[in-house]
């Protein structure tokens, strides 16, 4: 049975880590190393580490993966398969498998290259996006096609939601794809680099909200950026993270774009460029996630009227 290491880090890599330990033999894990979180500074384990422990599988944290490629090289993997491991490959490891170092890019490229395509498929206006199995290069996603599969993205479905179809679309992909890989019979498709566009990691100033923006723009980034890192926007001063949105036609005389207008059953409308967005969750600073109602019963002043920036 081919030997293979898998390098991932996220909830995203699980499914796929999972279909290769039920179906081929998994050498290693390679993830990133182990980090503090939250304000107890608690180290808290990727969850490809969390499996691959469970899994009693061999696991290697290297704070660079140069650091590790003499390691790798000595247990000898017939491939290596990644998924959002969170570093580039240099051009030496690339060389180490026989069949290659292939990769599990949650887009279908050229389209959305980069650490965020999810956020940036939905953000973006995308009625689709999909899987693709490629060959890793030295450039960031630019490697040759193997296999592609797409999915219809719902005018629904936030990033948390797209993000699961996608991980279990990317394991059932692979999994289908690797028989070829390994017989040498896949498909090798170039890239068009007329037809390359890029999903960048999420900046904090990609999580702001422009209510200058069309009501769909500001729809599609609140559930882009739900349920991580979450949209936001600011009231008197203070972040309100928000969580839920939906539009409503509507002219407006008089208001400023960002001006909240009214107060509604499930939530406030602000004014944006060419309408209203009725925003239903959100966070206030320093407390809980909240229905828009138990937000507007705590204030202590109507916010009709007020800026949101």
């Amino acid at each position: 049975m081919e030997k293979i290491i898998f390098m991932g880090t996220p909830d995203f890599s699980v499914p796929i880590l999972q279909g290769l330990i039920d179906n081929y033999n998994v050498l290693c894990v390679v993830t990133k190393e182990d980090k503090p979180v939250g304000r107890g500074n608690k180290i808290k384990y990727s969850p490809v580490k969390q499996l691959a422990l469970k899994q009693n599988i061999k696991i290697m944290q290297p704070k660079k993966i140069k650091e590790s490629i003499e390691e790798i090289k000595s247990l000898k993997p017939d491939i290596i398969v990644t998924c959002a491991y969170g570093q580039i490959l240099p051009k030496e490891l690339l060389q180490i498998p026989p069949l290659g170092c292939i990769n599990v890019h949650a887009s279908l490229l050229p389209s959305l290259r980069g650490g965020a395509p999810i956020h940036h498929a939905i953000m973006d206006g995308y009625d689709k996006t999909g899987i693709t199995i490629m060959y890793m290069a030295e450039g960031m996603d630019d490697g040759d096609i193997i296999s592609q599969k797409e999915i219809k993205i719902d005018n629904i479905d936030t990033v948390e939601t797209l993000h699961d179809k996608l991980s279990i679309l990317g394991k059932n992909l692979l999994l289908e794809t690797l028989p070829s890989i390994i017989s040498k019979t896949n498909k090798r498709i170039k890239q068009d680099p007329t037809k390359v566009t890029f999903g960048y990691n999420i900046t904090k100033e990609d999580e702001k909200l422009d209510f200058n923006k069309p009501m769909i723009e500001v729809y599609n980034k609140v559930r882009g950026l739900n349920s991580w890192p979450v949209a936001y926007t600011k009231l008197d001063g203070k972040i309100i993270k928000v969580y839920e949105c939906y539009t409503k036609d509507r002219i407006f005389k008089n208001k400023q774009n960002g001006e909240i207008t009214n107060i509604y059953k499930d939530g406030f409308g602000v004014k944006v460029k060419d309408g209203e967005v009725i925003i239903t969750k959100v966070k206030p600073e320093g407390k809980r996630k909240m229905n828009c109602r138990d937000y507007i019963n705590g204030m202590k002043s109507s916010i009709v009227g007020k800026i949101l920036k």
